[in-house]
């Protein structure tokens, strides 16, 4: 490496992690403003009594009773999604890099956002909140929104495929962007079930595809700076989440990391690593949809208690313990993911 190169890439590596601690700072500032509206607005969770089958969820709630003795405050997404967005949009803002999931974290969150306050406020029983089927067609309008840009504004049409090389698809690139959004979406607001869960995933699979945008040169420096920017504001939220959490990011939270960590999959190319570096996300899911498909088709569960958190649980593991054990894998996972990119082309 010649000294232009290394001292552009050190410029670079000292603008990403200051992002970082940049986002870091401004959400470790915006939680007592959070926390002093929460408690005086009462931003109060309220449990789910039914799951999505219709049933009641009686294993659910007797794991989570004492959790829901106490009012715990819920929407803290909201911290870390105005810390990135505002990080992003004076600091690292471009068309062609950081729009995109930009644009994502702040779609999905207000998905997220009107949900959770339907759910604070709303007065019915059983899963309070937006209609499942009312938030999976608004995600996917956002996904096939940002798919178009990425295709007819940025003229990207194809995909890697690792050790294989690159499928152009042209227009169908569009429906599939739009897929890996909602499947990202969903998979992240489907972990957030345990304290600190869904958050230290989410800040090990964004830490790995910066590591790899880095990797990818001067094309995805900024690409890079937005992940790290993730990461920073995360470690804030961790800080408070971690057992026993102070309040909960909600689906404004949960919806915008996931869609915009699917957004950062497709502008990396790095789609068919998604769901490696993902692998705790994809595990949680797809729990999830297959006691549903059983209950519906077979009229039996599969697990004790779905997604597959819940079920660890309830044979006995401490929250804590499957917490910091699915945080092992998602790192073992990650740098797997990152190998696959330096062996298999992406980089």
């Amino acid at each position: 490496m010649n000294e232009i190169t290394l001292t552009g890439l050190t410029h670079q590596l000292t603008t990403t992690f200051l992002l970082s601690v940049g986002a870091f700072l401004l959400a470790m500032f915006l939680t007592p403003v959070y926390t002093f509206l929460a408690y005086r607005y009462k931003f109060w969770k309220k449990q789910r009594t039914t799951s999505t089958t219709g049933e009641k969820l009686e294993v659910f709630t007797k794991l989570h009773a004492d959790k829901f003795k106490r009012n715990i405050p819920t929407m803290a997404g909201l911290i870390f999604v105005a810390a990135i967005t505002v990080v992003t949009f004076f600091f690292n803002l471009d068309r062609k890099e950081t729009w995109l999931p930009l644009a994502a974290l702040v779609g999905g969150g207000l998905v997220g956002l009107l949900d959770d306050i339907i759910n604070i406020r709303g007065t019915g029983q059983g899963v309070a909140g937006l209609r499942s089927n009312l938030k999976f067609a608004m995600i996917t309008l956002i996904g096939l929104g940002l798919g178009w840009f990425f295709f007819v504004k940025l003229g990207i049409d194809a995909v890697h495929v690792p050790f294989l090389g690159d499928w152009t698809l042209g227009w169908v690139i569009v429906p599939l962007f739009a897929f890996v959004v909602v499947a990202a979406g969903n998979a992240v607001n489907i972990s957030d079930g345990l304290d600190g869960l869904a958050g230290g995933l989410a800040s090990v699979s964004f830490g790995a595809f910066g590591v790899i945008a880095l990797l990818q040169g001067p094309d995805h420096y900024l690409i890079a700076g937005f992940c790290f920017t993730v990461v920073g504001a995360l470690l804030s939220y961790l800080w408070f989440n971690i057992f026993p959490a102070r309040f909960f990011m909600g689906d404004v939270g949960s919806f915008a990391l996931g869609t915009s960590l699917g957004v950062v999959a497709m502008l990396t190319n790095t789609l068919f690593l998604l769901p490696v570096i993902g692998i705790v996300f994809v595990i949680e899911a797809g729990s999830s949809l297959i006691q549903i498909f059983s209950k519906k088709v077979f009229k039996r569960k599969i697990f004790i208690s779905a997604p597959i958190h819940h079920h660890l649980e309830a044979i006995g593991w401490p929250e804590t313990k499957v917490t910091m054990r699915f945080w092992v894998i998602a790192y073992v996972a990650a740098f797997v993911g990152v190998a696959i990119a330096l062996l298999g082309g992406n980089i």
